[in-house]
């Protein structure tokens, strides 16, 4: 085939012309330039185009090429490339779905290791509990080698992406905007990275603002593109029960973590998981045995957990803490029958060695 993006792009602009059409024009006529060397009666044999679109496509073909020429100035200012979907660098996952986008708008690359793909999303106003099993999850499943893709939403998405980088991964960030228009406005300062070690992703043209009825068909992107979809903490309407509902249509692994029952954030994620939608998961080796066949190319061995040595203190403190609640740090000196001054000193020890995160108002949690 021989396809050219500036056809494509006009194409897009035609009332009535989505991808699907553009896609069965593509496909019946093989090169974008006889789509627009096309009589009426040659346009009305493509498959759903009747005698109205077919006049469109001829009286407007031509008329849009300002469209084409301001993405393509806009995507080299911003060093985006604009694949389409006969392009081999588009992502083979994504190809496959039911209604793939004909273009998308890329910043950054993508490689062979982003085939084995993991999206992680949820609410963007977590729990600390949230917060926790997202960076544990994100971290785990970076470092087996496995890419991590998300919305670069607040919230979860942000600590999946996060914590894919400082484990040294890879990840992608699929937009609601163009990919010229960061949001939110705090996620500028990870744009570098995420470029550097990943792609920043839209279907939506450069310069498109975020909407809210881009953010359902962005979540079809974020699924498309993965091999399955772990959801961490929504409610039963957030938009990761979206991204929940396109990755059991489309035939992708659904994992979820289980919550707190008496907690709003954990209605949606514990929903999936009664209702069957979802997989049970308190472990990244409950992921991994369901996708192993899909990912054995890439995988790397499971991380060890962490052998380091620990003082008598600090083991004490190590044994009290756990990886879902967090405890203040008089409580934890309470437990040890240590001051808690020494507390802190030896809290802050464990945080050097990677064992314990703190979180706001002194409070600890275990990372593994």
């Amino acid at each position: 085939m021989n396809i050219d993006v500036r056809h494509i792009l006009q194409l897009s602009t035609i009332p009535g012309i989505g991808p699907g059409r553009i896609k069965n024009l593509v496909n019946y006529f093989k090169e974008t330039e006889l789509i627009f060397k096309a009589s009426l009666s040659e346009l009305m044999k493509v498959e759903g185009i009747d005698k109205g679109l077919a006049k469109k496509i001829v009286e407007m073909r031509n008329q849009n090429s300002k469209f084409a020429d301001e993405q393509l100035l806009r995507a080299e200012k911003f060093k985006a490339k604009i694949i389409t979907l006969w392009d081999s660098e588009y992502p083979e996952l994504l190809r496959k779905i039911y209604d793939p986008p004909v273009v998308l708008f890329l910043r950054g690359d993508l490689t062979e290791q982003d085939k084995y793909s993991i999206a992680i999303v949820g609410t963007r106003t977590p729990t600390n509990y949230g917060k926790t099993m997202c960076e544990k999850f994100a971290t785990e499943l970076s470092k087996m080698n496995l890419t991590i893709v998300s919305g670069f939403a607040r919230g979860i998405d942000t600590i999946a992406h996060v914590s894919a980088l400082k484990s040294g991964g890879r990840t992608i960030a699929v937009l609601g905007s163009g990919v010229d228009y960061i949001y939110p406005p705090e996620n500028r300062k990870l744009v570098d990275s995420v470029i550097s070690n990943g792609a920043i992703v839209s279907e939506f043209p450069m310069g498109t603002k975020p909407d809210a009825m881009n953010f359902p068909r962005r979540n079809r992107i974020i699924s498309g593109m993965s091999i399955g979809v772990l959801i961490i903490e929504t409610s039963k309407t957030g938009g990761a029960m979206i991204t929940a509902e396109f990755a059991n249509d489309q035939n992708r692994d659904v994992f979820a973590v289980p919550g707190n029952i008496d907690s709003v954030k954990s209605q949606g994620t514990n929903f999936l998981i009664r209702q069957n939608k979802a997989k049970l998961v308190e472990s990244v080796d409950d992921i991994i045995e369901e996708i192993r066949p899909f990912i054995q190319p890439v995988l790397k061995s499971e991380p060890p957990k962490p052998k380091v040595e620990l003082n008598v203190f600090e083991s004490k403190i190590f044994e009290v803490l756990s990886t879902s609640e967090p405890m203040h740090v008089d409580k934890i000196a309470e437990l040890t029958g240590l001051s808690v001054t020494d507390t802190l000193v030896h809290l802050l020890s464990l945080e050097f060695k990677d064992l314990v995160n703190q979180l706001p108002g002194k409070l600890f949690v275990r990372r593994f």
